[in-house]
């Protein structure tokens, strides 16, 4: 008789890597504070709320262990960079702990490595200079493999806390391609995360195996629902 394997990952494991993400612009006032509690009922990393939202969602969210964060120059990066620094201090005093910074996908393509580096370094001084975090939303379906690279290593020279696939809201997703080139092409101080595409557990536990610590989601009761049924009742702790 044989016995199904331990899993290599317990629930915490698998919520601590969600980040449940409350963007769709079709979202009422309700859903949003809905998403919130149901974030703290599965426990995840963190809630990534619409800006306006943000306020609140830090208020639903305080005294547990899951941050709020919230977008900056989203969904295009195509904002001023003098004005995805307005929403940077908007964010972080209303309460933000982690932001999500869209790079100018335009200026990227454009080769515009100096004007790339300096809207990065904007956003990610501020966040860190309140004691936050910064992920950096590379948009990688518009991308090649090249320019990928390169934002990874400007992200790393300037100390960023996360690079990130995609908004969710681009022409495709992560793949686990590309999730493990950022693993590969970024220091091991920059965590990898994963947007657009992650549904399922299993999909997150594949970018889990290449390094990837956080997943952007918006199914999030649906894949730690099944995270449950897949562990032992001793698991969820």
């Amino acid at each position: 008789m044989t016995h199904a394997s331990t899993p290599a990952y317990t629930y915490l494991d698998v919520a601590k890597m969600i980040d449940h993400a409350l963007l769709a612009p079709t979202l009422t006032e309700d859903d949003l504070e809905t998403g919130c509690r149901l974030a703290l009922a599965y426990n995840v990393a963190s809630v990534c709320i619409m800006p306006f939202g943000l306020r609140r969602c830090a208020e639903v969210l305080a005294g547990s262990t899951i941050k709020a964060s919230t977008t900056i120059g989203f969904p295009h990066g195509a904002n001023t960079t003098r004005t995805k620094m307005t929403e940077t201090l908007q964010a972080l005093e209303d309460g933000g702990d982690e932001l999500d910074m869209v790079v100018n996908i335009s200026q990227v393509l454009s080769g515009n490595w100096d004007y790339v580096r300096a809207d990065i370094r904007a956003v990610t001084d501020a966040t860190h200079a309140a004691e936050q975090k910064i992920k950096v939303i590379f948009e990688n379906c518009y991308l090649n493999d090249t320019q990928k690279i390169r934002l990874c290593e400007i992200c790393g020279d300037l100390g960023v806390d996360w690079v990130k696939t995609s908004t969710g809201y681009g022409s495709g997703g992560a793949t686990m391609e590309d999730l493990a080139l950022m693993r590969k092409h970024s220091p091991a101080s920059v965590q990898v995360k994963a947007s657009g595409g992650i549904r399922d557990l299993d999909t997150l536990l594949k970018a889990r195996e290449l390094g990837v610590t956080r997943c952007g989601a918006s199914r999030t009761q649906e894949i730690l629902e099944e995270a449950n049924r897949r562990l032992a009742p001793s698991s969820r702790e």
